[in-house]
Parts: structure tokens; sequence; C-alpha cells
């Protein structure tokens, strides 16, 4: 459904909270909420609700729209597909992230050595080599 009508006229895209909508596909869906449900996720966030349960497992969600996500695991669901080797995915971010291994891309620079990461979490971990620092620790032993 486009902002115009077939008679030209713009239409009223607004939400069940009477705020305008930005208008999105239905992939899009899973990148961004209703402005109704940001507003409820952070108080769902503080109060440590989560009324959205899953029937396979019974785990709980803030949100239908985790809960759907979630839902893929069961189902094997991956509705994203890459258009270069046409490997499929559950979640929209991990095709993304996938994708930059066509395009050989690293946006993630490391300001000590030059090298350069295709993701964030990658160049934190390297960035560890320059710090030092050992998060996990033997739970037997107890060292780094």
């Amino acid at each position: 459904m486009g902002l115009y009508s077939t008679s030209g006229e713009r239409r009223d895209c607004r939400g069940s909270s009477g705020e305008p909508q930005q208008h999105h596909d239905a992939d899009e869906a899973e990148k961004s909420l209703s402005r109704s449900e940001h507003l409820k996720k952070p108080q769902r966030r503080s109060t440590g609700k989560k009324p959205h349960h899953c029937s396979d497992c019974g785990k709980s969600f803030t949100s239908s729209t985790e809960l759907k996500i979630h839902h893929r695991i069961h189902t094997g669901e991956k509705p994203y597909s890459c258009t270069d080797c046409l490997k499929r995915f559950s979640q929209l971010g991990n095709l993304t992230k996938h994708q930059l291994t066509h395009t050989g891309e690293k946006p993630y620079h490391c300001s000590d050595c030059e090298r350069t990461f295709s993701t964030s979490q990658r160049l934190k971990l390297h960035q560890r080599t320059h710090t030092g620092e050992k998060p996990y620790h033997c739970s037997d032993c107890g060292k780094a």
C-alpha cells in the first residue's frame, strides 16, 4: 500500500496510537516496531514483564516481534536469502553481516594498528590484544 491512492490523493498512514507511521515493507517490520510498541518496550524491560510466550519451549519475550523471530528456531524458517550465494538466514541482521563476506567491506578500523574488520564484535575481540583485557576466567582455577 503506497502513500497515494489510485486517484492521486495522499493516504493518511496512522497507526493505532493515532501517530503518523512511516511506510515500510513487511521485511522492514523486523527492523522497526510501531511507535506504540517502542513506547511500551522500555517499560516492559524496566518492569521485567515478558507477556509473549513461546508455545514450543515456554521462553518469554517483551515483544511479539521478538517472539516471532525466536519461533523461527523451532520452525526452521529462513526468510532472508543472500542474492550472491543463496545461503538463507532466519534474521535480517545475520544476512546483512554475511553479505560483507562477498563485498569484502571491513568498515571497523583498529586505531592502534590499522587492521580492519567486518564486524564491531571482531574489532572488539582484536582490541583486547592491545589492551591485554581477558574478560573470561576458568571456573575451576580462576585463571584468565
